[in-house]
């Protein structure tokens, strides 16, 4: 049996054990389960599916962290009074390290999905993603973001 699944059974079973199915009662297992199969990782697989795991754990909790922060500085570019001062929209190339077709559209879709922010194109040598930004600092700024976070994070989970 696979770890996620592993987690989900400990959850039904704790839930079936304290007679509650509410969904706090719920996540309570899944917790007590998780930290289960940490602790007993060793003998229930090898140990690359927990890395993994922990990969798109830490893409996820990045992911929900730039969601709201970019949700939070474009309300205020859009609340400012003199919005034509506020927004600087470019267009950047964003020079791409990442390689497969996956790892491209996960990048550009993470992008996409945060606002403020738009995966454009993709090059023709798939060296380079166009990105639209509505409030743009500096160019190195961006590309350092992008390189530094979602990238970084990507090539984790594919590595």
């Amino acid at each position: 049996m696979n770890p996620a699944m592993t987690v989900v059974v400990l959850a039904l079973i704790w839930a079936a054990i304290t007679g509650t199915f509410s969904g706090l009662n719920l996540l309570l297992g899944g917790a007590i389960g998780i930290l289960a199969v940490l602790l007993l990782r060793r003998s229930l697989g090898p140990p690359r599916r927990f890395r993994q795991l922990r990969n798109i754990a830490s893409l996820t909790v990045l992911f929900l962290y730039e969601l709201g922060a970019s949700a939070v500085r474009v309300a205020i570019v859009v609340l400012t009074p003199d919005l034509k001062s506020a927004l600087q929209p470019a267009i950047i190339a964003f020079p791409l390290t990442v390689k497969s077709d996956a790892e491209i559209t996960l990048l550009a879709n993470l992008i996409t999905l945060t606002p403020g922010t738009l995966s454009v194109d993709v090059s023709e040598d798939r060296s380079l993603l166009y990105v639209h930004a509505l409030a743009f600092g500096t160019r190195e700024g961006l590309i350092a973001d992008i390189a530094g976070g979602f990238e970084a994070k990507v090539r984790e989970v594919y590595s």
